[in-house]
């Protein structure tokens, strides 16, 4: 079902895709499968902001920004 809403918010080429926990409840090939398709959106162009607490998927990302307590803790980039 995932992977599903991933697919339907892509075919309406939004100028910002948000992803709140895109792999939170996948197993590791879906994973990798939503991830893939993520970066290609975003090589294509396409703003992407994902939320996530997973270390590896945040890895991923050109940009970080770590919250704590609700303000700005760290903004890095790759």
């Amino acid at each position: 079902m995932q992977r599903v809403a991933v697919a339907r918010a892509l075919l309406l080429e939004p100028d910002l895709l948000l992803a709140d926990e895109p792999t939170g409840n996948l197993d590791s090939r879906s994973a990798a499968d939503v991830l893939a398709l993520i970066d290609e959106v975003h090589s294509l162009g396409q703003t992407v902001v994902i939320v996530t607490h997973d270390n590896d998927v945040a890895a991923r990302a050109p940009r970080k920004v770590r919250l704590m307590d609700g303000r700005v803790c760290d903004d890095t980039r790759h």
